[in-house]
Formats: C-alpha cells, structure tokens, sequence
C-alpha cells in the first residue's frame, strides 16, 4: 500500500516537472522580451501572440501574465488585451529611485564579499569604456551595456538576501524597458558611462564607502535624468 502510494506520487510529480518547465519558460520568454524592447513601453500584444513570441502554451501564457501583472510589468484593457506599461513619469522616476536604495544599500557588502579581482576587472574594462572615442563600433558599446547590467546584478547579489535580489530583478526590467526607449549605451556616450562607474568602483577598490555611495548615487541620478529626455554634462547624445 504504502508502496503503490509512493509511486503514485512520484508519478504525479514527474508529470508536474513539465508543465512547470513550460510555466518557466513562458515567463522567461516575456521578461526577455520585455528586457530587449521587442516588446515596447505602451505597445497592446494579446495572449495568443504571447503564446506564439513564447513558444508555449496558453495556459503557461495566462499563468506568466498573472505574475507579471502582478509586478506591474503587464496591464490587463478590457476588450483590449494586455498593454506593456508607457514610459511615463512616474513609472520612470520610482524605478530609479528604488534602483538607488537598493544599490546603495548594498556598497558595503558588495566590498566585502566581492573578490577584489572582479572589481579590478570592472575597473579595467570601464577605464576601457572611457577611453572609447565616440562613433566607434555599437558592437563594443552593447558589450559595455551587458557588463554594466551584470556589474550591478552582482552588488545586489553581494547581499546575500534572496528577497532583495527578486524585488531588483523585477525593477530592473522597469529600467531595462526605460534604457531600451531612451538610454541605450552608445560610441558616443561611453566615454560617460565608463567614467561615472569608475568614480565609485575606484572607491569601492581603495575602502573608501562614502565616496562610493555619493558617486553611485550620482550616476544614477544621471541616469535617471536621462531616462527622463535631459541632459548632463559630457554626453554628446
């Protein structure tokens, strides 16, 4: 009996594995589509064109949407289907600032626990950027995207605090989305960008963690004025 009722568990269970393999994959799929900007800021899409950008089903579909309503990635429009949120001020302006308190709050564990390697490694590929001249490949300036992004990951991963790292992941496709309408790193801001993270990581480096704070703390300023159609100074875009 208690045989029979083990099996039928397991049996259960393994059945369970794919459809939470699809589930996952529908809700990966979106995000990447939300993190690219082949899905954009006010764009309608419906679940039956989800279903077909995913590569799923609708069930999996229905179950990601629900997550990501929930996470004010998605809004559902009556007899309109799903609207991928506008660009507008407010839905800027409070992603960034919970960027800010996040990363800020992670400086200090993220000089402790980071490997001194990977933060001279961040230094010299930034001091590269810097150096970039304007006009120069896009191709080098998208690899310098794909490092800020994982350069900012692992702050927040320096944390070591699981709830932290999923609400960042969330806000940071909010910032993904913003980055992809109006912030995209290219040859002729790179010179910025890689001196803006050089400002804190050279402190982050040396243990100086109010000098860090107060740089990341601009650059994210920055950026936030940025995603917001202004300007700073020594950004030729």
């Amino acid at each position: 009996m208690t045989d029979n009722a083990g099996q039928s568990a397991q049996t259960e269970h393994a059945s369970a594995r794919p459809e939470q393999m699809m589930r996952d994959k529908a809700y990966d799929r979106i995000e990447t589509l939300l993190n690219s900007g082949e899905l954009k800021p006010g764009q309608l899409v419906s679940q039956r064109e989800l279903v077909t950008l995913t590569g799923t089903t609708l069930g999996s579909v229905r179950e990601a949407i629900a997550r990501f309503q929930t996470e004010g990635l998605l809004v559902a429009l009556p007899k309109r289907g799903l609207m991928v949120p506008s660009m507008d001020v407010q839905f800027v302006r409070e992603a960034y600032e919970l960027r800010k308190v996040l990363e800020l709050a992670a400086v200090e564990a993220a000089m402790q626990y980071l490997p001194q390697d990977l933060i001279a490694d961040w230094i010299r590929e930034f001091e590269t950027a810097r150096d970039v001249a304007p006009g120069q490949d896009q191709r080098q300036a998208d690899e310098i995207q794909r490092l800020d992004w994982e350069m900012h990951n692992a702050l927040i991963g320096a944390m070591q605090n699981q709830l932290a790292l999923n609400v960042y992941r969330v806000n940071s496709i909010k910032i993904r989305m913003a980055v992809q309408y109006r912030l995209r790193v290219t040859p002729f801001n790179a010179e910025r960008i890689g001196r803006e993270h050089l400002a804190f990581l050279v402190p982050m480096r040396d243990g100086h963690i109010e000098n860090a704070k107060r740089a990341l703390e601009r650059h994210i300023e920055n950026s936030l004025t940025l995603a917001l159609g202004g300007t700073v100074p020594s950004d030729t875009e």
